[in-house]
């Protein structure tokens, strides 16, 4: 919205001295987005007068046509003498006044003006285009002034082109400020000055002799005023200072009748429409459109309407696009053969003398889909879509008919038609202190009554007020609503800044904690930490391979997914992980180690309905618990992916390929961050590898606990997803593991006795799990063993198929005394003896 300042101090006594720059800062403060504050005029200088052409030479011999004009200037130019000027433009004759620069003067954007030869002739000054001027972009041709004014005016006040226009964004919740009026109350209430409301008119009362109008949907339009006005001269031009003002708020001048019109919906903020009443078949009807219908927009596109659309109507059919636009066979004609309906000059050259004025409120939601379902945004359409006051409706009509009567020379009918619903006035109660606990600052019972009352409200009660809503704010709907008028009218500069108090004893959970140990175990251990979104499709599992029936594929969908094609929440975040790892290997990063926590959502079928929390107060616990009753499992997961090399080559030997061993060894870091052991062992599990898929178990509450898989992806799903060959993945749940480990860190118990040392090599089944062999060695060791390694697996003729051998070092210490050789020998025989006893070992050279 463009407000031009000089417009506004028609309605508000600002101070002589308040610039548009104050004026913004102060709006600002109040909360509208003043985007800029445009200086017209500043870098103008005079003189630049009134001038009339008093004869006219065609020069030829040129490129194009060039006339040489005698204009009068009066005593502008000190002599009173008749000033010489060429000047290219054809739109002007012997006897029009026009503008015209003299030499010294200086245009917009610098341009200094003298006497200098052209064409042959000696030019003195200019006659003015209005893009010359800097009042809009026509360079089509001069201005060409009505014929009351004399030569040597002053045109710079004349054409009122030195001032300041605010260009404001106005928000949705404030459409009262796409006009003047509700500017000009905000700058009012800025200043602490009174406002002269341009719709406070005496409008007569409805009677039965205005133009019949019939409303079918009273919900979609709830008033609707038509007045009559006859004997306007269409011809008539649009005074300057109409012109003016349209054209600083950013509106082209048409006619008389439309500029009135677009100035009554700037000034008051209620979108007109004018018909030629001579044009209209019987009544005036507001209906929805059928399907089909069709109607031809003033912009000259037929249009085929919707059921939902509203339309204005008469006998023959649709006439307008309710709140939108009207249509071109009941337009405004202005007498020039240009503006006709049916374009064929015709009967309508002789212009609209005969005018239907209508002031309509429409529901914002019906006019906001026509728009956009039409693809037809408007002046009007903007203000309806944001709120109309219902109850300017008359004052718009009003304001108009004075206008044409006054401009146009045309009677205003004695019919005043006027279908209303009867409005309610809104009231909301509200604690006198409510803005005060809001903001955390002491306004007090004054301050909050003066800033409702400023906003327009009427305001009854003492420690609970009764507020009731002027009708031009359909945005204060609850008491948070009047506590932002009062904060913001007070200023949200003079807020305190206060940082909140945590309680005492309070940090991160045990949960968090964990979560950040794994991190930085894991960046430590070279992995790159990538964050997805947690959606999901069907595509993405059936490329996992998940079988039909697996719980992973039992999904939260979403009811407004971000895409269509992940509609659901992840029960996994392989997903996310192995999407990232496509990418940038794509991208030619081919040595990948990724790593991510977070929740998955894993519903069990026994949620229940969620209840919809009020917002009028804090939520009880009950509510709370109920909504949480309503919730999927959300445990936290912990998981990698790996592709190409886990080692770099160097100097130091070749390159290592990652691999399944390295997914697995990632899930034991995750794990000894959390204080748990895993127990690894063979398992099949989509989408791994079956041959090379780890089961990884904890125990919990003495039970082995499946917690998660690790290992190399099968072939198909590394096909299927566009994924480098040999990927590996490990998935573990962390809060498994937490409830596993121990967050207690145990310090290690560091012996001055020396260390015994043991190998054994033991020959067993290929299919015996190396974590059995180790288990059962760590169980018949006892107390003195310190540590356990495997650093050899072997296999060959010697040991026979389907036979492999695992090489430990077993270190033995005891606490309190060096320990002998055969203490550690019987150790030893006796950590063996219970492998063979459970796993079938053979103890290897034995």
């Amino acid at each position: 919205m463009r407000a031009p300042l000089s417009w506004l101090r028609e309605y508000v006594d600002l101070p002589a001295e308040v610039t548009g720059r104050d004026l913004a800062a102060k709006l600002i403060s109040a909360g509208l987005e003043v985007e800029t504050v445009e200086q017209q005029g500043a870098d103008l200088t005079g003189p630049l007068v009134v001038g009339q052409v008093l004869a006219i030479e065609e020069l030829t011999g040129f490129k194009k046509p060039i006339r040489y004009c005698q204009v009068d200037v009066g005593d502008a130019n000190g002599t009173g003498e008749p000033q010489n000027i060429v000047c290219g433009a054809r739109n002007f004759a012997v006897g029009d006044k026009v503008v015209v620069v003299l030499p010294g003067a200086v245009l917009p954007g610098g341009f200094k003006i003298s006497a200098r030869k052209t064409y042959g002739q000696l030019s003195e000054g200019m006659i003015c285009s209005a893009a010359e001027l800097g009042m809009g972009d026509d360079h089509s041709g001069i201005i060409v002034l009505p014929p009351g004014h004399e030569p040597g005016t002053d045109a710079i006040e004349l054409l009122e082109l030195v001032d300041e226009v605010l260009d404001i964004a106005v928000t949705t919740d404030r459409g009262y400020c796409l006009s003047l009026r509700g500017i000009a109350r905000e700058t009012a209430t800025a200043y602490g000055l009174p406002l002269r409301d341009p719709a406070l008119l005496d409008v007569p009362a409805p009677n039965g002799e205005g133009y019949p109008v019939t409303v079918s949907d009273r919900g979609a339009c709830d008033h609707f005023v038509a007045r009559t006005v006859s004997g306007v001269q269409p011809q008539v031009p649009t005074p300057l200072w109409m012109q003016r003002r349209l054209q600083k708020a950013g509106m082209r001048p048409v006619s008389l009748a439309v500029d009135i019109t677009n100035y009554v919906m700037l000034e008051l903020g209620q979108p007109l429409h004018a018909y030629d009443r001579t044009r209209l078949h019987g009544a005036i009807g507001v209906r929805r459109a059928e399907a089909g219908e069709k109607l031809t927009t003033l912009d000259g596109t037929e249009r085929v309407l919707a059921a939902e659309d509203l339309v204005i109507t008469d006998e023959r059919g649709p006439i307008g696009l309710a709140g939108v636009m009207g249509g071109a066979h009941t337009e405004i004609a202005d007498g020039s053969g240009a503006d006709t309906a049916d374009g064929d000059g015709g009967a309508d050259n002789a212009g609209t003398s005969e005018i239907v004025v209508e002031a309509a409120h429409f529901d914002p939601v019906t006019v906001a889909r026509t728009s956009r379902r039409h693809k037809l945004i408007s002046e009007a359409s903007r203000r309806f879509e944001r709120g109309v006051d219902p109850q300017a409706a008359a004052a718009a009509a009003q304001r108009a008919v004075d206008l044409l009567v006054l401009l146009a020379g045309g009677t205003a009918g004695p019919g005043v038609t006027q279908v209303s619903v009867p409005l309610t006035p809104r009231t909301i109660k509200v604690a006198a202190d409510h803005p005060d606990r809001v903001a955390g600052v002491a306004y007090g019972r004054e301050t909050v009554v003066r800033r409702l009352q400023e906003v327009g409200c009427d305001v009854y009660g003492s420690d609970e007020l009764t507020v009731t809503v002027p009708s031009w704010r359909p945005d204060l709907t609850d008491p948070n609503d009047l506590a932002e008028e009062v904060i913001r009218l007070e200023g949200y500069e003079n807020l305190p800044s206060t940082l909140p108090r945590p309680p005492a004893g309070r940090g991160l959970t045990r949960r968090q904690r964990l979560n950040r140990r794994v991190g930085r175990a894991l960046a430590g251990a070279g992995y790159v930490e990538a964050l997805n979104y947690p959606f999901i499709g069907t595509a993405v599992l059936d490329g996992l391979q998940v079988p039909a029936d697996d719980a992973r594929r039992r999904t939260v969908t979403l009811a407004n997914p971000l895409s269509d094609e992940e509609p659901a929440l992840r029960t996994t975040l392989l997903p996310g992980l192995l999407a990232a790892l496509r990418r940038n290997d794509g991208r030619g990063s081919h040595d990948l180690a990724l790593f991510e926590t977070g929740l998955v959502f894993l519903p069990t079928g026994e949620e229940s309905t969620p209840v919809r929390l009020p917002v009028t107060r804090r939520p009880s616990a009950e509510e709370i618990a109920g909504l949480d009753a309503a919730l999927p499992e959300q445990p936290r997961h912990a998981a990698v992916v790996l592709a190409g090399a886990r080692e770099q080559a160097g100097w130091w030997g070749g390159a290592r390929p990652s691999g399944w061993r390295d997914a697995i060894e990632a899930a034991r870091t995750v794990a000894r961050e959390a204080g748990a052991e895993l127990t690894v062992a063979a398992a099949q599990y989509a989408p791994w590898h079956p041959g090379r898929c780890a089961a990884l178990y904890v125990r919990v509450d003495g039970e082995q606990v499946l917690a998660g898989h690790a290992g190399e992806l099968h072939p198909r799903v590394i096909k299927a997803l566009g994924l480098p060959e040999r990927t590996s993945a490990a998935e573990v749940d962390l809060d498994l593991l937490q409830r596993a480990g121990t967050e207690a860190v145990t310090a290690p118990r560091i012996s001055t006795f020396p260390v015994a040392t043991q190998d054994v090599a033991l020959v067993v089944d290929a299919s015996v799990p190396a974590g059995a062999v180790e288990a059962a060695l760590r169980d018949g060791a006892g107390e003195l063993l310190e540590s356990l390694r495997l650093f050899d697996v072997f296999t060959g003729e010697q040991l026979g198929e389907g036979r492999k051998s695992l090489a430990y070092a077993l270190r033995f210490r005891a606490p309190d005394r060096t320990l002998t050789a055969e203490e550690a020998t019987a150790a030893r025989e006796a950590a063996v003896a219970t492998a063979v006893e459970r796993t079938g070992a053979v103890l290897r050279g034995a």
